[in-house]
């Protein structure tokens, strides 16, 4: 397992939801709505390790445990994610230490992207409402690629956007589903525990090099040299 403290990555590739932004009981509660309209069981635990992270074409299935059209699976995503948008709207705050560690990785010339399965509206949304639209400029969508996460697609094109080999990425994630991504991708993976706790993390294989809180967290930790100038 690498040193994470000796690590210094040429690029760093952020999940959005619930590791950039702090907006995960936003779409938690979203969520609650979506199923009770159409009758399905409750968001516990054990589905968001099944689900969190996935893309809607893949989630609706499991959910309704049949097959779908795309144009039903469309549908159903604007539904479950214009709720979401309209509940977070005016509400969403970046993670603790997001906005320093991004500041931090530009003065030391870092490149940064986003690797998400989130959908391009929601992107958007989060961006604008967050302005983390003038941060982040790099960004690789789940709906891009063949392969949602567990697989490293997503991370493999945010590396080649990046213009910078996986090994030499550092990614950050807060979903267990996630981490198999960056790991899979060839990423040092830091789990950021905004949902999932360092034991549900380690639990998983595979595991994060790291789980920590938030990005102070990490800063203070090793992240701390980039804190010099």
């Amino acid at each position: 397992m690498p040193d994470l403290h000796a690590f210094r990555p040429r690029a760093v590739v952020f999940d959005l939801d619930g590791t950039l932004v702090d907006n995960m009981s936003l779409h938690a509660q979203a969520f609650e709505r979506f199923a009770e309209a159409h009758g399905l069981p409750p968001l516990t635990m054990d589905l968001r390790r099944r689900i969190d992270g996935k893309r809607n074409s893949e989630i609706f299935p499991m959910l309704f445990e049949r097959e779908m059209s795309m144009d039903e699976m469309l549908q159903l995503e604007e539904e479950k994610e214009g709720a979401y948008r309209q509940l977070s709207r005016g509400r969403l705050v970046p993670v603790r230490g997001a906005l320093t560690l991004l500041a931090r990785l530009e003065a030391h010339g870092i490149g940064v992207a986003v690797a998400t399965s989130a959908p391009l509206k929601n992107v958007v949304h989060t961006f604008a409402e967050t302005g983390l639209d003038a941060r982040l400029t790099i960004i690789a969508r789940g709906d891009e690629v063949a392969r949602g996460k567990p697989f490293p697609d997503v991370f493999a094109l945010a590396a080649q956007r990046l213009q910078v080999p996986p090994d030499e990425c550092l990614a950050f994630e807060d979903a267990p589903i996630g981490v198999a991504a960056a790991v899979g991708a060839g990423m040092v993976c830091v789990g950021v525990a905004t949902t999932f706790s360092v034991e549900q993390f380690n639990a998983h294989i595979p595991a994060p090099h790291a789980v920590l809180p938030d990005y102070e967290a990490f800063l203070d930790g090793p992240g701390a040299w980039l804190r010099d100038a």
